[in-house]
């Protein structure tokens, strides 16, 4: 019997080898090994588990004679049951009769009848432990089993490399997914409505319809005009949406060419054209699934907007080049700054396209509208340009901001932005001035400065505060009449007051109209 045993033993050792000498992948040579083990050994079933690595889960890798269900079940703590003792302590364990046995947790449920031993052996690599293999077999005296433990430990030992590699993988996959998962985390609260910058009465009705339309199916335009930050609504609705684990996609109309725009919207087949070495995935391909962003789509060619229409009514298409139809499921975002209705009346877009997209038109307003912001944009900016350049710049001159709120920013966001980033790199102390300002932004400065306000040299001569009110307020009028050439209405309307509280003025201070 100890002969046919011993041949036995050889005979699996011999299989093993010469599987591990095949590969050191985990996956391709585990469940050949177990099946191996219970055809010269007679095991009832056989599991690996692998400790997770720098914490304390045990988790059931694979398994031979057992349901994938009973399989999933196999998970354990460090030190909890047979497996997490001998995972915890790096020695082998033996179970006589499971039936019997306080410590036997039976997870996997196999071990209720009485004729069942277990036997659990570490997985070892340099004497750290990896992982466990145990097998449940007929009930056997202490010697059988002694001898089954010895055969196990050696298995353990040859697959311990194999064990480790995959742990490591394990180990990626999960800093991966946790990454992924992290980033897309990030992405769902940058874009989240109350994270862009703006509490203005007119950002209020643009957070507004966000919420109203992000968990809806419905088409997005978005207008505005360049620099208002309609990217970043594009990216609040798929954020918000029932789509927001899926694909983003965006497409920058403007920037592809007439003949290669079709190509990156709906893919191309392999000599689909010179060049097409091999078939391609176009966008709204990547975007299965997602949302995708068509920016500036008022700049898409006549040609191409018919395919369009037809994505966004049957969500389907064909590659350039090719005959099998693509369906997708896609929700399509829009922007333009574009008068799209009056390119409907020039013919130079389609009126039914324009519709289909408009389903839900959203209008981000200009900076010039909405100036209300601009001082948190500013503090943002700076904020955010500070750290990254690690700058001790914190606050600004009042100059600055008078400048901030009197140029009209033609371009928007992005210009402010642009401008605090420059102010940033070239002030050296916590105060942003003026002069570190673009001369576009400080050209404002006459501008603002128009009409001069006289000599305010009473400040220094004991005059009493109603009289320097006067001598104020004569200023402001005198300075705006000589810019109105004498015009009492056009005076009245540039500060904002009436006709004849004005013309009471100018009789009061004997100013000479």
């Amino acid at each position: 019997m100890d002969i046919v045993r011993h041949q036995q033993e050889l005979k699996l050792l011999s299989e093993i080898s010469s599987v591990v000498d095949q590969s050191i992948d985990m996956r391709s040579v585990v469940q050949p090994i177990l099946e191996a083990l219970d055809d010269c050994l007679e095991f009832r079933s056989a599991t690996i588990t692998i400790l997770r690595k720098g914490g304390d889960d045990i988790l059931t890798e694979a398994a031979h004679g057992v349901s994938r269900a009973q399989a999933e079940l196999g998970q354990y703590k460090l030190g909890e049951g047979v497996t997490g003792k001998v995972v915890l302590s790096g020695e082998p364990m033996i179970i006589p009769r499971t039936s019997e046995s306080p410590i036997f947790l039976n997870r996997t449920k196999q071990g209720k009848s009485a004729d069942t031993s277990f036997i659990c052996v570490p997985i070892k690599e340099k004497q750290i432990v990896v992982g466990s293999l145990s097998v449940f077999r007929p009930y056997a005296d202490d010697t059988q089993l002694q001898m089954d433990v010895t055969i196990l430990a050696t298995v353990a030992s040859m697959l311990a490399r194999s064990v480790l590699l995959r742990r490591e993988v394990q180990q990626q996959q999960q800093s991966l997914q946790d990454e992924n998962r992290k980033l897309k985390a990030e992405l769902t609260r940058r874009y989240h409505p109350q994270n862009i910058i703006g509490k203005s009465r007119e950002m209020q009705e643009v957070y507004a319809q966000i919420a109203q339309v992000a968990r809806s199916q419905a088409t997005v335009l978005i207008n505005g005009e360049t620099g208002t930050g309609k990217e970043l609504v594009a990216h609040a609705i798929h954020y918000a949406s029932g789509r927001a684990e899926k694909p983003f996609v965006r497409v920058h109309c403007a920037a592809l060419p007439e003949n290669l725009i079709e190509s990156e919207l709906f893919g191309h087949v392999k000599g689909a054209f010179t060049g097409a070495i091999s078939d391609r995935k176009g966008r709204f391909e990547l975007a299965d699934g997602g949302t995708i962003f068509l920016d500036e789509i008022g700049e898409v060619p006549i040609s191409i907007q018919a395919k369009l229409l037809r994505v966004l009514q049957e969500k389907e298409f064909e590659r350039v080049g090719g005959t099998d139809t693509v369906k997708v499921n896609v929700r399509i975002v829009a922007a333009t700054h574009r008068d799209l209705p009056k390119m409907v009346e020039e013919n130079t877009f389609r009126e039914d396209l324009y519709y289909r997209l408009s389903v839900f038109p959203i209008y981000v307003p200009s900076l010039a509208k909405r100036k209300a912001d601009i001082i948190l944009l500013a503090d943002h900016f700076m904020s955010k340009y500070a750290k990254e350049n690690e700058k001790r710049v914190c606050k600004f001159a009042n100059e600055t901001l008078d400048l901030f709120m009197s140029h009209p920013w033609p371009g928007n966001v992005r210009e402010l932005e642009n401008c605090i980033e420059r102010g940033v790199l070239l002030t050296d102390d916590e105060i942003m001035r003026p002069n570190v300002l673009p001369s576009s932004v400080q050209s404002s400065m006459g501008e603002m400065h128009e009409p001069a306000l006289g000599d305010l040299s009473v400040l220094d001569h004991g005059f009493s505060l109603s009289e320097m009110i006067e001598n104020y307020e004569k200023a402001i009028l005198e300075a705006v009449l000589e810019k109105t050439n004498g015009n009492i209405a056009a005076a009245a309307r540039s500060l904002q007051s009436t006709s004849r509280i004005v013309s009471y003025k100018v009789k009061q201070y004997n100013i000479d109209g």
